[in-house]
């Protein structure tokens, strides 16, 4: 589990094809490595991987191809936002994030307004039942809040700290961006659907 409170941005910089997938050695920016060791995951631009192998300013991941055909961002040499996994003892700054992107969205406005920025995001319309107003989404790994829905589309309101401090600074209209829905909403889905289906009664 994640809080999607990014620590650091790092950056691919290499890629080495596999049978099935790649496997990406990420530069580790300011992620503090010192209680790194194999098997932990890492949210890079909101997605869980797990580490392979490590050193003291980088290490490497191994994404298969279906995480790579259903996600954006770890196919090139891009900045990439990261999370180390969260301590039972942590702060929970942001929500809580998965680090399995639901779907990828597409960057409709990216502008300042007044000290800020808004950001409008057009989701894939089976995700859009999941996003409410004021609720809580990840994109590329950092946790938001949305100010408006309309339809598959939502806009929030970027900090300027957050614009400094993550890869959502490099947005523009037409860039894909992973999303992560609130899995607090799907559990809701879920138990109302219980209500409906036979198959699910007690």
């Amino acid at each position: 589990m994640f809080t999607g409170i990014v620590a650091a941005v790092g950056k691919i910089t290499e890629l080495q094809a596999l049978a099935e997938g790649k496997r990406l050695t990420i530069a580790a920016g300011g992620l503090d490595m010192s209680d790194v060791a194999l098997g932990d995951s890492i949210a890079c631009n909101g997605v869980c991987l797990t580490v392979v192998e490590f050193g003291p300013d980088h290490f490497k991941v191994d994404v298969s191809r279906e995480s790579l055909d259903c996600t954006a961002g770890l196919d090139g040499p891009n900045e990439l936002n990261l999370e180390k996994a969260l301590r039972l003892a942590d702060r929970l700054g942001g929500h809580l994030v998965t680090g399995h992107v639901d779907g990828v969205g597409e960057v409709v406005r990216f502008e300042p307004v007044g000290e800020s920025h808004e950001l409008l995001i057009r989701a894939p319309a089976p995700l859009a039942r999941y996003i409410a107003r004021k609720g809580s989404i990840a994109v590329n790994g950092v946790s938001l809040t949305t100010n408006r829905v309309d339809g598959p589309d939502f806009s929030i309101n970027l900090i300027p700290h957050t614009v400094e401090v993550t890869t959502l600074r490099h947005l523009r209209p037409g860039s894909r961006v992973n999303l992560e829905v609130d899995v607090i909403a799907r559990y809701v889905e879920r138990m109302q659907s219980a209500d409906t289906d036979p198959r699910l009664k007690v």
